[in-house]
């Protein structure tokens, strides 16, 4: 399978890349890099390196080790809302439970005040009691509230992660990661035991929005993270919500500025959101009867 030793050799995220395995095929773009087609590429000695240095074999291996499964576009499991990215990943790893397309991501600062987190773990508790899978990133903060408020409401959670599905990242959500298994699953665009990298964590903010029917924001600063998934949501014409909050705080800053744009809708209850949200069952991703 070229494919997932693309994968392993190539960041996720890169536009260039996507193309090219659109164009030719994995099978065909393994070849050429092989044959050194694009050696006027930065970084191309370290791709050429790490597809020496292991096989197909060695790569499903891991991700067996894992207890994971490496699932690509030709897989029925394959989200096809992911076909909406720009840059589509160019597989998956995924620990638990399949991908559904009823999803909702709710996104937010790591620091987040006591009602960000109270409002983050109620609206993933109302979703959830509507039959919504909740999607963030296994973060501490707002998406820790986000899962954890689901999972208080037996409902599914998905931790879209920076790093590897076995690299416990942040450590203290190791539990948090137990227990998002149990209904729902760990998602990730590299190896199982790739470490965390900064740019990792915008390039894997895409695959939550593109995952999701819509993308909530629950106490962002007014640059962060979590606006570039607004934003990535947005160029996709997906729903952006954002929750209000006291115009003294800091950590609000971030969803004042989506409202003030018009690049989201302001929402204040779950009830609010559901008429926001688009009603169609399944516009994401293609039948599961």
């Amino acid at each position: 399978m070229s494919r997932i030793q693309l994968f392993a050799a190539l960041d996720g995220g890169d536009r260039m890349w996507s193309e090219e395995i659109a164009l030719h095929g994995a099978d065909q773009l393994l070849h050429r890099i092989r044959n050194g087609i694009y050696d006027n590429k930065r970084a191309m000695r370290r791709i050429k390196t790490k597809l020496e240095s292991t096989s197909e074999n060695q790569l499903m291996e891991e991700v067996i080790s894992a207890q994971a499964r490496f699932i690509t576009p030709e897989n029925p499991e394959w989200p096809h809302s992911l076909s909406d990215l720009v840059a589509p990943p160019i597989g998956l790893v995924v620990k638990g439970n399949p991908l559904k397309c009823d999803s909702i991501a709710i996104v937010g600062t790591r620091n987040p005040t006591n009602y960000g987190a109270r409002v983050a773990s109620e609206f993933a508790s109302g979703f959830a009691d509507r039959g919504l899978a909740v999607i963030s990133g296994g973060a501490y903060g707002i998406d820790t509230h986000a899962h954890r408020g689901a999972i208080a409401a037996e409902g599914r959670s998905y931790a879209i992660l920076a790093s590897g599905v076995t690299v416990k990242y942040p450590a203290g959500n190791e539990r948090l990661f137990e227990e998002i298994l149990e209904n729902g699953a760990l998602v990730s665009e590299v190896m199982p035991s790739e470490r965390a990298r900064p740019e990792r964590f915008l390039t894997r903010n895409r695959i939550i929005a593109a995952l999701s029917r819509a993308t909530i924001v629950v106490e962002a600063a007014f640059r962060s993270g979590s606006l570039r998934t607004a934003r990535d949501a947005s160029e996709m014409l997906r729903t952006v919500l954002a929750v209000p909050g006291p115009i003294t705080s800091p950590t609000s800053d971030g969803c004042h500025r989506l409202i003030g744009e018009r690049c989201a809708e302001i929402v204040t209850s779950v009830a609010d959101a559901m008429e926001l949200i688009p009603r169609t069952a399944c516009t994401l991703c293609a039948d599961e009867s």
